[in-house]
């Protein structure tokens, strides 16, 4: 199709009977957006304003109403995920008989594979259309490869950190002498890092290979190189949405302007008057939600999008259709204490709601257990409720993944391993991958003994050096070594075996002779790889065969789709851990960044504590912190009807517990919205008592020095002079005032494990089995069990309402009560 051609309308393609009324049921701010035809566009879209209906409808309205020819639209957002539901949402909108083309609906890497599959060659870097992707486990193991070549120690420079130092720098636009050009006298990091990006690149090359920022750097470069290609682009998506857009990185702006733009993003000519006709970029974000600027997106491009394009219509989505009111004012104060952000304001289309329920938990796991008790509780009244444990780092899942299994809750864990990251997954997409490209170095090393077929390090280290001595590719060497017989008979044979394989599943896949699924079933049987699982015969094998199985199926629902094994391999490469978040988990553990996108009903936000969340490493920097401000306020606005907040007062950390302090973000929620939940005192009923303004504000900026609660819950001096009960004998007496009997000498009598151990005996401080000692955090105790000597003694102690705990005698500074 010749896309030079002013476009034609659509509109006489659908009858107007079929059209559905779009507009019906939305609000003025909601309607604006989805009518407004031309120019940039600017919408500002909070938490739970109906953003994803607003695209959606957009887009059909610039069919249905404006005649927009389908394939002139392009959406672009960040996840497959997104992009999938919204290609449902679209097509179910349009109806089949409304579509000979399509609009677009893609995430930036698949845009930037369907540019490069198309145009790669044009410039004329010597890679082809049939290039690989490798994902950040090929890149890894490139990385290694390179680190190993060069002699540099994989110990001290980790692949992990040379892969991420590489990145940055290939989205900061470096190429490897650049890098190396900028490198300060003395940094002998960053100098291996050099050796091994260019060797890295290197490799890429002869590989007809693209890591993930590949994907986008090319097709800049593609873009601004061919003016052809420019052009094609320009001309044929005369309408751009960009979802997400407070997320982009400077390199996805530069892709959209050049796109919407054409030779105008690279200076060239000057902007017609007439040039938004029947023409729009429009954007759709939220500054607020904005929480990757560690992995290089810049929100400041959504801050500054009216500067860049004069004349730009703004439109702010400010009415939540999610969340109660009480959440949202919640979640307004918080995100108020932001500087660099627009004037806007949530709005609650739901009733008030139950008052935020916050609890602190003397430690991590007790945390764990009550967060998990609380969940139970509400299933027990409704069993088809939505729970979600949000937390800060990954590390964190572990007591909640173990309290789940403890209380028998079947949960969903986001951030373990993913489908396509199993290796047994991993293994056959390599078979795959050389079907379309056997000079794919990094596939032909995963598998070439993968099942074992007696070709073993020996014979892989000889090929590794013969391909640095010739410069052929592996799969040529290997063809070389079968030819000329150059190594034992025995590894040739072996040799032999794995190319007829591979030349099989490359026969198989040529010109789509065989259904996708039947390629996946040959890479999985011709192989070896099902006798192998089967012939293990475990419960881990059947588990991965299980895998296998299901690998299969995702190619069928390839082919019911269309799709090709390329578009099958591209969409293994680019999926991600969200995407493979089931709905029908009722318990879903996972960081807060994954949470974006997310609804739950019942949200518990986990570990509100200084130095975890805001993370440690940003408190020296307000950019930093508010941006962690910013994913606070994502973690809010996931929460339907119940929120959570927890804390723990002591967090283990290196195995050692040590104090914590309550997160200033508590500080910032406004007090008269909170329930305190929880069992004792706690940093709330401290806030609580400071009665007037001046207190109030005074709390709010308290940040103390170390202990427990930084000024929160530190001794504070009051007027009372009643009685306290902070020792046994004065609990007995508390309760006795009370009418009842409380005996505190036998703490765990229903417990035999609460009981001293006979063998246990004392060392020369006299703290032996039996002994009732006193601790600063816990109170008193019984230690039920000694064990070891010296420095390394470590005592057992079961107190009253924390359990047992095991502390080193040495540091534990025990008294004896």
């Amino acid at each position: 199709m010749n896309y030079d051609q002013e476009p034609t309308l659509f509109s006489n393609l659908v009858e107007d009977a079929e059209k559905p009324d779009l507009l019906e049921g939305l609000n003025p701010e909601q309607r604006e957006a989805v009518e407004t035809k031309e120019g940039p566009i600017l919408i500002l879209a909070g938490a739970g304003s109906g953003k994803t209906r607003v695209i959606t409808y957009r887009i059909v309205h610039l069919i249905h109403k404006y005649g927009v020819r389908p394939e002139s639209i392009l959406a672009v957002t960040f996840t497959n995920k997104a992009a999938g539901e919204m290609r449902e949402r679209v097509g179910r909108l349009l109806g089949d008989q409304s579509r000979p083309s399509s609009p677009l609906l893609s995430t930036f890497h698949s845009l930037c594979v369907r540019i490069l599959r198309r145009d790669i060659e044009k410039l004329e870097q010597g890679y082809t259309r049939a290039f690989t992707i490798y994902d950040s486990d090929d890149q890894q193991r490139l990385v290694k490869g390179c680190l190993k070549d060069l002699g540099l120690d994989d110990k001290s420079l980790t692949p992990r950190y040379v892969q991420s130092a590489i990145s940055g720098a290939k989205n900061r636009g470096e190429n490897p002498e650049v890098y190396a050009s900028r490198i300060e006298y003395g940094d002998p990091r960053r100098e291996a890092v050099s050796r091994v990006f260019a060797l890295y690149e290197q490799r890429l090359q002869s590989s007809n290979a693209l890591d993930f920022d590949d994907l986008l750097i090319r097709t800049m470069q593609l873009l601004r190189h061919s003016e052809e290609t420019r052009r094609y682009y320009h001309n044929r998506f005369r309408h751009v949405m960009v979802d997400e857009f407070q997320d982009t990185n400077g390199i996805q702006y530069s892709l959209t302007r050049l796109i919407v733009e054409g030779d105008l993003a690279l200076n060239i000519g000057r902007r017609p008057e007439d040039f938004w006709s029947n023409r729009s970029l429009c954007v759709v974000g939220d500054e607020s939600q904005a929480i990757y600027g560690w992995r290089g997106s810049d929100f400041k491009i959504i801050l500054n999008f009216e500067k860049d394009f004069p004349g730009t219509k703004t439109i702010k989505l400010e009415e939540n259709y999610r969340s109660t009111k009480r959440i949202l004012d919640a979640a307004n104060r918080v995100i108020s204490n932001n500087t660099q952000r627009f004037d806007k304001v949530l709005r609650a289309n739901a009733p008030e709601g139950d008052k935020i329920r916050y609890a602190q938990l003397i430690d991590g796991e007790s945390e764990a257990r009550w967060v998990v008790s609380k969940i139970d509780e509400h299933m027990r009244r409704d069993p088809n409720t939505r729970a979600a444990v949000l937390y800060r780092t990954n590390a964190q899942s572990r007591s909640f993944e173990e309290s789940c299994r403890r209380a028998g809750l079947r949960y969903n864990l986001v951030g373990g391993f993913s489908f396509y990251d199993r290796a047994e997954v991993k293994d056959i997409i390599a078979y795959l991958k050389l079907a379309m490209n056997p000079n794919d170095s990094i596939a032909i090393q995963r598998v070439i003994n993968v099942p074992a077929r007696g070709i073993g390090k020996t014979t892989l280290d000889e090929i590794e050096r013969r391909v640095k001595e010739t410069g052929l590719t592996h799969w040529e060497m290997i063809a070389h070594v079968i030819e000329n017989n150059a190594l034992q008979p025995r590894t040739v044979t072996a040799l032999k075996s794995f190319r007829t394989i591979i030349n099989g599943l490359i026969e198989k896949a040529s010109d789509q002779a065989e259904p996708i699924s039947e390629v996946v079933k040959a890479a999985v049987i011709d192989s070896g790889y099902e006798r192998m699982l089967k012939e293990e015969n475990s419960e881990e094998a059947e588990g991965r065969l299980l895998n296998l199985e299901e690998l299969v199926n995702a190619s069928v629902e390839s082919e019911e789709r269309g799709e090709t094994l390329r578009d099958f391999l591209d969409h293994a490469a680019l999926v991600s851990d969200t995407d493979d978040i089931k709905a029908e988990a009722q318990i879903t553990l996972m960081t807060m960044h994954a949470a974006k996108g997310l609804e739950f009903p019942l949200v518990f936000i986990a570990g509100l504590e200084e130095s975890l969340f805001p993370h440690s490493r940003v408190r020296e920097s307000e950019s930093e912190l508010e941006e962690e401000r910013r994913l606070c306020y994502v973690a809010i606005t996931r929460a339907e009807k119940y929120l959570y907040l927890t804390h723990a007062m002591n967090r283990r950390v290196y195995g050692e517990e040590l104090p914590a302090e309550p997160s200033r973000f508590l500080n910032e929620f406004p007090i008269e919205l909170i329930e305190d939940v929880s069992s004792g005192p706690s940093w709330l009923s401290y806030a609580n008592r400071s009665s007037n303004v001046e207190n109030r504000e005074a709390l709010r900026t308290l940040k103390g020095q170390t202990g427990r609660a930084s000024g929160m819950l530190q001794k504070k001096t009051t007027n009372y002079q009643g009685p306290t009960y902070n020792t046994a004998d004065s609990v007995s007496e508390f309760f006795s005032r009370q009418g009842k009997k409380v005996d505190l000498t036998n703490f765990s009598k229903d417990d035999e494990s609460g009981k001293p151990d006979p063998g246990s005996t004392g060392g020369p401080g006299g703290l032996k089995s039996g002994t009732r000692v006193r601790h600063e955090k816990y109170g008193v105790g019984l230690i039920i069990k000694r064990e070891g000597d010296g420095d390394n003694v470590k005592l057992t102690i079961n107190f009253p309402g924390y359990g047992h705990k095991k502390m080193i005698e040495k540091y534990a500074n025990l008294k004896k009560a």
